[in-house]
């Protein structure tokens, strides 16, 4: 019997190397998944939704969004070109945790133009927690992708760690952008331990 556990013992000891290796395989085939989906789409948070879904994280499966309050940071001169907005026009700010039940997903600054909104949008913008994407989703907007960096490529992935940062603009029709966001997406997304 004692041989039997050693044995049993000495074989999960084996498999234990090999398994992980699937497993980060696996996480880094779904990161390359999740970066074309977010690639392909205007929304990021209906993305999200799918991947949430996908995952079982939450029921429903629906990503909210946590406003971290407290947090400004001035429109640097890289957003205020890409934005096309001058030293006088305002910019507004906003700090976001995407998260699908308890899980983050994803980090967010975004920048944006409130006189390119409707009033109404930006009382909802101001006042709730809701997701800019969906808030701004009746304006129609396009999402034109500025830079996607892979990141932990030499380390492997974990829950916790963030694994992927989209930077992008969304525009109206006729080129008008409205904002500017830096996207920082967790291994949470990838089922990552």
């Amino acid at each position: 019997m004692t041989i039997r556990f050693a044995c049993a013992i000495g074989a999960l000891a084996i498999l234990s190397p090999v398994a992980s290796v699937a497993a980060e395989r696996a996480a880094r085939a779904d990161l390359r998944a999740l970066d074309a989906d977010l690639l392909g789409s205007d929304s990021a948070t209906l993305v999200l939704d799918r991947w949430c879904d996908r995952l079982h994280l939450a029921d429903p499966a629906k990503v909210v969004a946590d406003r971290v309050t407290g947090a400004d940071k001035p429109a640097p001169a890289e957003v205020r070109a890409a934005l096309k907005a001058d030293a006088q026009t305002a910019i507004a700010y906003r700090r976001v945790r995407l998260r699908c039940g308890s899980s983050i997903l994803s980090e967010a600054d975004n920048w944006y133009v409130p006189a390119r909104l409707k009033p109404e949008m930006n009382r909802t913008l101001e006042t709730s927690d809701a997701a800019f994407g969906r808030v701004v989703a009746p304006l129609g907007f396009h999402r034109r992708t500025l830079a996607h960096i892979r990141l932990r490529t030499s380390q492997p992935i974990r829950r916790d760690s963030p694994v992927l940062q989209h930077r992008g603009v969304l525009v109206l029709a006729g080129g008008i952008p409205i904002s500017f966001v830096v996207e920082t997406y967790q291994g949470a997304l990838l089922g990552a331990r």
